[in-house]
């Protein structure tokens, strides 16, 4: 089967390589799957540059996000399964191969059944990105009548808590750096929208909330966005941040204390079973009802996987980036 790789960190277009492996056979309890689609998210492309870490296998072939059909099963796994189409996460975490390749074999439980009406550049998009989503807002124990803050309205983790949050009945308020951006953010249901490169997003949060704050926020940066959450939160106010621009940051330590406030660090590559599960399912509801808008911004064919790994990482491309394999 046809695959790319890397060997050694470094920029895409120095290290990733086409070649042909060996084709993985499905272990018990695992699937294989045909994929057609391979999605490319941030944490993929920093893994690759070695950002974030340093190269764990002799050959990664990378992504962690994908869609396709099951094609075989492994001992243990309900034959029924076989074409059933599925998307994927979880698949290159710990892992050596990933979804950039024309066939994975995974864990069976990382193979999520797609709906027939959502085509498979979506569904490369589902993995990582709406679980952290789920699992966010779940953490943020966000209910009807609660106000939360959004960071970074139109990313992927972004656009799709904005849509679990309304599921809940919350009033969100979302950042944005453009009109383009905001759009995105209020065609899924985004209440309030700030441009924090034109306005005083404190400021503004302040006003919304009549200077009572929100009661939680989901922070996709820490290290750019820590000062700002004392400003926002309403004492005992919850954050739960799912990443960060940098390894280490100044915290606003007495804002943070004299306002009790609670930072939650989530980990999607980390769920319990249980976690997992309860987002798997909060989503496919959705999907099935066809209620989950997905945001393909990009698609590019196998062979431009460095060009698309390029474009997640100039953020030059507003929505996620997707390689179709077939």
């Amino acid at each position: 089967m046809r695959v790319a790789y890397y060997e050694t960190n470094g920029p895409a277009r120095e290290v990733l390589r086409f070649g042909e492996m060996d084709m993985p056979q499905p272990g018990p309890g695992e699937v294989r799957v045909r994929l057609a689609s391979s999605g490319v998210n941030p944490s993929d492309v920093k893994a690759r540059a070695g950002t974030t870490r340093k190269i764990a296998f002799p050959r990664i072939v990378p992504h962690s996000d994908g869609a396709g059909e099951i094609d075989a099963v492994g001992d243990g796994v309900p034959p029924s399964r076989l074409g059933e189409p599925v998307w994927t996460l979880n698949a290159q975490w710990k892992r050596p191969y990933g979804t950039c390749a024309e066939y994975i074999a995974l864990p069976a439980e990382l193979a999520v059944r797609l709906p027939d009406h959502i085509g498979f550049d979506a569904g490369a998009c589902v993995g990582i990105p709406a679980v952290t989503a789920y699992h966010a807002v779940a953490t943020a124990q966000i209910s009807a009548g609660s106000t939360l803050l959004i960071s970074g309205g139109a990313g992927a983790v972004a656009y799709y808590a904005i849509q679990f949050a309304k599921a809940r009945g919350a009033v969100v308020i979302t950042t944005v750096s453009s009109e383009e951006k905001a759009e995105l953010a209020r065609g899924v249901g985004a209440d309030h929208v700030i441009d924090y490169r034109r306005e005083d997003v404190a400021a503004a949060i302040l006003d919304l909330t009549e200077n009572a704050g929100v009661d939680a926020v989901i922070e996709v940066d820490l290290a750019a966005n820590a000062a700002l959450l004392p400003q926002v939160l309403r004492p005992r106010g919850t954050a739960v941040i799912y990443g960060t621009g940098a390894g280490e940051a100044p915290l606003p330590i007495y804002g943070l204390l004299v306002n009790q406030l609670v930072l939650k660090f989530i980990f999607v590559y980390e769920l319990t079973s249980q976690e997992r599960n309860e987002a798997i399912l909060a989503i496919t509801r959705l999907m099935d009802d066809n209620l989950l808008r997905h945001n393909v911004g990009l698609t590019l064919p196998f062979e431009e996987v460095a060009t698309a790994h390029e474009m997640v990482e100039s953020g030059s491309v507003t929505g996620q980036v997707v390689v179709m394999i077939r």
